[in-house]
């Protein structure tokens, strides 16, 4: 189980990781809208953390196959925000206060409040893809007709 999180948390880690400096070549990172494409990312981590546990498990258990995908996804987003948290405070530090003022509000933590918005949005979203990924990928309970 452990070599099929760590190995998809940090493909998720290092595909986020490059689509926020693709936006950053592009000027396009503090356009907070683009950061709905990292639900793209998790998902497409999560499936595969999924696929991979039940490609190699004889008998795939839900319980299991939910960790294998949770696991991943906290993992990817604890990994980002300390990713982000070296960008806002070390690279970039005027990067926080820039999206703050885009929403509106008055803060005196700015890059505080934005890691711990990263985490939280990182894992709902693991959370939600990986109930969406067992549904399909569930074994049926389903007995069979004759």
């Amino acid at each position: 189980m452990t070599k099929h999180y760590i190995k998809y948390g940090l493909i998720i880690t290092v595909l986020l990781i490059i689509y926020f400096l693709v936006l950053r070549l592009l000027n396009l990172h503090t356009l907070t809208v683009l950061s709905a494409f990292n639900a793209v990312i998790f998902g497409f981590g999560i499936y595969k953390a999924i696929t991979s546990y039940k490609k190699n498990h004889a008998s795939f258990k839900y319980e299991e196959g939910f960790q294998a995908g949770l696991l991943s996804g906290a993992l990817a987003a604890v990994l980002f925000g300390i990713a982000m948290a070296v960008y806002m405070y070390h690279i970039e530090p005027g990067f926080a206060t820039t999206i703050i003022d885009g929403w509106g509000l008055n803060l005196s933590n700015g890059p505080l409040t934005l890691i711990v918005s990263v985490l939280i949005m990182g894992l709902a979203t693991s959370f939600v893809l990986t109930l969406a990924f067992m549904q399909l990928l569930k074994e049926s309970w389903n007995t069979k007709q004759k």
